[in-house]
């Protein structure tokens, strides 16, 4: 785990929870994203689109500043695997 600032409503708060899976809102997104690596030294992060289908591969690096709020993980995959 590590500790982050993040924004809510345009308010830094710290996070000392950002873990690989937790899922996570980012700055001119509405989707929500699950955090699959971090890289601590370089404050980025690895994240997928969640919930996520088993046939995509979408990652993508992120600046840790980017991640606005920490939320909970639906376990809802049924319907992003439906699409």
């Amino acid at each position: 785990m590590i500790h982050s600032k993040l924004l809510d409503n345009n308010n830094l708060i710290f996070s000392k929870n950002l873990y690989k899976g937790a899922c996570v809102k980012i700055k001119n997104s509405n989707k929500t994203f699950q955090v699959i690596g971090l890289n601590v030294s370089k404050e980025i992060c690895w994240v997928r689109e969640w919930p996520f289908a088993c046939n995509s591969k979408k990652t993508f690096a992120l600046e840790i500043s980017q991640i606005t709020l920490q939320i909970f993980c639906s376990n809802n995959s049924s319907e992003k695997l439906s699409n």
